[in-house]
């Protein structure tokens, strides 16, 4: 199972800033909507008294009856726009039609006292109005009756002025909004420069860089990170010291009393001619170079995982001259040791151990490969690096066994004196230089180990 995908701390924070103001802004929106409306409903309802009373009062009560004083000119300015027009009615007593648009719909109360407007809605052929009603007394002492005078107008405009107002105040707000966003992008890119610059430091560092970060323009918060690594790094640098003085001091300690014994058991063998003795001293002899040998390349295995120096090097140079340096021991077991390649490869690598991959490489092959055989080291650039390859025609392995070569301690062979820990040693070094190290079969036989290296 994979991780869980995380957001950056770059995007959490972008998140947490942003969205908010888009909350913000969008409810600032529809606050802005309702306020519109409520105040163009004000502005209505001020136009609809306005023309309510006007029209209350070109009625006028003439003996019993009413005189209705509103000319054709009035009417048509009231019904001019028929979008929006406004449209009125004249009934007395309530709700029995006099004048006017008789499908207006009445008020659900009547109006709390005489001169009074009373504000509803209503909806006139499907279309929402805005509705004033006005009741106006009239008549003698003794036979007063009551006037209605109704004036509605459409809440299109009502709408269209707040959507235009809103638009006119979202606007510019909306324009802030995206100058505010940038300026908090790019305020958050300058307050995590100090973070980026710390992580290519450390993306930057070898295994073994150990010195203590330095950054001198940071906020506290990365100051104290950056405290914190440093002190991490110190202890690690302690920790590899004391390492590497066990490993220095387990060198002197063990390398000298092995190699004693091994001298004294070799003089012990020419001194005697007893059969049982000197079977005796051979296993001890045996014994003896396998353990030296064990503890040699442990100590190697510990300094490859705890020092690597990368200095301008030819690797093409450094092959041929360990290939001479095992030629005396190739010659002794019968064996053509070769090199071919290129006459000079510069790279950048540490030179004793890519001595050691190499000499571990070659000790394998003339350990495991029976006599007469040819063994021939290669130097070549190749389009992911330099390439370094020790390949024999020897009975080389299973195919099956191919997976388990650079594992450590596995053996390939029962034959004495191997420890499983030459190619273990050998992909690490690969490790240390930025590639890896690879095994093939060749045909018809024998095999290839090399190492690409970055």
């Amino acid at each position: 199972m994979g991780e869980p995908s995380r957001l950056s701390l770059r995007r959490q924070l972008l998140l947490w800033l942003l969205l908010p103001q888009l909350v913000l802004w969008a409810g600032g929106g529809l606050l802005a909507y309702r306020f519109a409306l409520t105040y163009a409903e004000k502005g209505i309802d001020q136009s609809l008294t306005q023309s309510v009373r006007a029209l209350a009062r070109q009625v006028k009560p003439i003996g019993s009856g009413l005189l209705i004083d509103f000319p054709r000119a009035a009417q048509d300015v009231l019904e001019q726009d028929p979008k929006d027009r406004i449209s009125y009615m004249v009934s007395s007593p309530p709700g029995r039609f006099l004048l006017g648009n008789q499908h207006l719909p009445p008020p659900p109360t009547a109006p709390s006292g005489e001169n009074e407007p009373l504000f509803y809605d209503g909806l006139l052929e499907g279309k929402p109005l805005r509705i004033v009603a006005l009741d106006v007394s009239y008549g003698a002492e003794d036979d007063r009756q009551t006037l209605r005078v109704q004036v509605a107008k459409g809440t299109a405009l009502q709408q269209r002025i707040a959507s235009e107002l809103v638009a006119d105040m979202l606007a510019p707000l909306l324009a802030l909004g995206v100058l505010l966003s940038m300026l908090v992008y790019a305020g958050i890119q300058r307050g995590l420069t100090p973070l980026t610059k710390l992580t290519a430091q450390l993306e930057n560092r070898s295994v073994n860089a150990l010195s203590p970060i330095c950054m001198t323009q940071a906020p506290s918060e990365v100051h104290g990170l950056v405290q914190a690594i440093n002190g991490l790094l110190d202890e690690v640098a302690r920790s590899v010291h004391q390492e590497k003085r066990f490993i220095n001091d387990a060198a002197h300690q063990l390398r000298t009393p092995l190699a004693g014994l091994i001298s004294q058991v070799e003089l012990a063998q020419r001194d005697t001619s007893d059969p049982v003795l000197l079977e005796r001293l051979r296993k001890v002899h045996t014994g003896a170079e396998r353990s030296a040998r064990l503890v040699h390349q442990l100590l190697t295995l510990a300094r490859t995982e705890t020092q690597a120096r990368h200095e301008p090097l030819d690797l093409a140079a450094l092959t041929r001259e360990v290939a001479r340096e095992w030629t005396p021991r190739a010659l002794a077991a019968g064996m053509d040791l070769g090199y071919e390649g290129e006459e000079h490869l510069r790279i950048e690598g540490d030179d004793l151990q890519l001595r050691e991959a190499l000499s571990n490489l070659i000790d394998n092959a003339l350990r495991y490969t029976p006599r007469g055989s040819t063994i021939t080291l290669r130097v070549d650039r190749r389009p992911d690096g330099a390439r370094l390859a020790v390949e024999d025609n020897g009975p080389g392995l299973k195919p099956e066994d191919l997976a388990h070569v650079f594992q450590r301690f596995w053996r390939g062979s029962e034959l004495p004196g191997g420890c499983g820990l030459g190619l273990a040693i050998v992909q690490e070094i690969a490790h240390r230089h930025g590639g890896e190290a690879r095994v093939e079969l060749l045909q018809p036989q024998g095999l290839r180990i090399e190492l690409r290296l970055g």
